[in-house]
């Protein structure tokens, strides 16, 4: 044996030398090999956003966009479930507040509804009525339209849950807007995806030694193809493993171990509830859901029941006058017809009661406290769930990938 190597040896090195920017390239493509897999499994988890090719099998489509109603879920859940609630968060909304705030940028608007509401429906009325009695209307209609205000906003917070659905809302914003749902996971796991495309490069060039050393000693056909598939695999699963392993801390002499993405609990943490609270949980977003959700009835009757009492409380001591002009049932119509006018108006006005919602509704403040109390195990699901949708299948182009370089180094370097 030992005659055997004496003599082998030195052949192995003769011909080392006489080919070595060859097998030292090893190493540094197999490290391409591992950057490049990596990087191609980040791009097919969010790229592209709408399917690409010819459906359903030739072509691809981002699996956070493919998986947008999944992944939307998962996201409304951790919300709802560990985080804040609907009650919580509506409980905080003075009523009076929100119609002393709308009272200026309702008198615009309930000037048009009660022109466009009596002139519709009979225009010589308006034209011929005195101008001292249109400035009563008007006048009573400025004084009693904030009272709309206040009775829908204590009508939501009574039924907030019931009205206010926060996972329809959710899912449905993010079904519309999947490039914010790609962001959910983009802006809080930026660290980490950066982390996998580079760990790519380490780990490859760390296999792509013994890959190197065996290759010299065994040039057999196979060892660079098989090495580039293990390379296109292990780098993705050892990338992952390193983001969310170990869960909770371990110490190792003066080190402490963590999985890269849960150390991070507390900056995550901000981050998360800055887009939620900034994109998601808006003002707007719960007026819209509110206004024209699937549990909307209930608000609407109020808001029709307020503006008509409104509506009577503004003509006032005209009433006589105003229902023989146009006879009950079009002053019945009249009234309908302000109600509808008023909801297409009442969605684009809660911007001007924005500043005071986002405000004293804190959803940052608060989701960001209770991220930071989570534990590990919990944390994990605000970017976990981007990975582990058709896991398999990223590893499995990586490998594929991997095997691929194998056969290109062994067909263009050593053939």
């Amino acid at each position: 044996m030992i005659e055997w190597l004496a003599d082998y040896l030195p052949n192995l090195w003769a011909h080392f030398l006489d080919q070595w920017w060859l097998y030292a390239a090893i190493p540094f493509i197999s490290a391409g090999v591992g950057f490049v897999t990596n990087m191609m499994a980040l791009e097919m988890m969010f790229k592209p956003i709408e399917f690409v090719g010819i459906k359903p099998i030739f072509g691809w489509q981002g699996i956070v966009p493919r998986k947008a109603e999944i992944m939307a879920g998962i996201a409304v859940d951790t919300i709802t479930s560990k985080l804040i609630s609907t009650r919580e968060i509506t409980d905080r909304i003075d009523p009076d507040e929100v119609a002393r705030l709308l009272r200026e940028p309702l008198k615009p608007i309930i000037e048009d509804v009660v022109y466009d509401m009596i002139s519709t429906h009979n225009p010589t009325l308006w034209n011929t009525m005195p101008k001292l009695a249109k400035d009563q209307i008007i006048k009573r209609a400025h004084d009693v339209a904030p009272n709309i205000a206040a009775e829908v906003t204590r009508k939501f917070q009574q039924d907030a849950d019931h009205l206010l659905d926060i996972k329809h809302m959710v899912i449905t914003n993010l079904m519309k807007d999947k490039m914010l749902l790609n962001r959910i996971f983009l802006d809080v796991g930026e660290p980490e995806f950066k982390f996998v495309a580079r760990s790519g490069a380490y780990f490859g060039f760390l296999f792509g030694i013994p890959q190197m050393l065996l290759y010299l000693v065994y040039p057999a056909n196979w060892v660079l193809p098989l090495f580039g598939l293990l390379v296109g695999y292990a780098t993705n699963w050892i990338a992952l493993k390193v983001i969310f392993e170990p869960k909770d801390p371990i110490r190792v002499g003066l080190v402490k171990i963590q999985g890269l993405f849960l150390k991070r609990q507390a900056e995550v943490g901000h981050a998360y509830a800055s887009l939620v609270a900034d994109e998601i949980l808006t003002p707007q977003n719960m007026a819209d859901a509110v206004l024209n959700g699937p549990n909307s009835e209930a608000l609407d009757e109020v808001l029709e029941r307020e503006v008509k009492r409104a509506i009577d409380d503004s003509v006032g001591i005209t009433m006589p006058v105003v229902t023989a002009a146009l006879g009950s049932k079009n002053y019945r119509k009249m009234k309908e017809t302000a109600v509808a006018a008023t909801h297409k108006r009442a969605g684009s006005l809660m911007a001007h009661a924005g500043s005071y919602l986002e405000e004293v509704m804190d959803v940052k403040a608060t989701l960001s406290t209770r991220l930071a109390a989570l534990t590990p195990k919990e944390f994990e699901g605000l970017l976990r769930p981007a990975f582990e949708q058709d896991e398999w299948i990223l590893i499995a182009v990586g490998a594929g990938l991997g095997m691929l370089a194998g056969f290109a180094q062994l067909f263009f370097m050593f053939s």
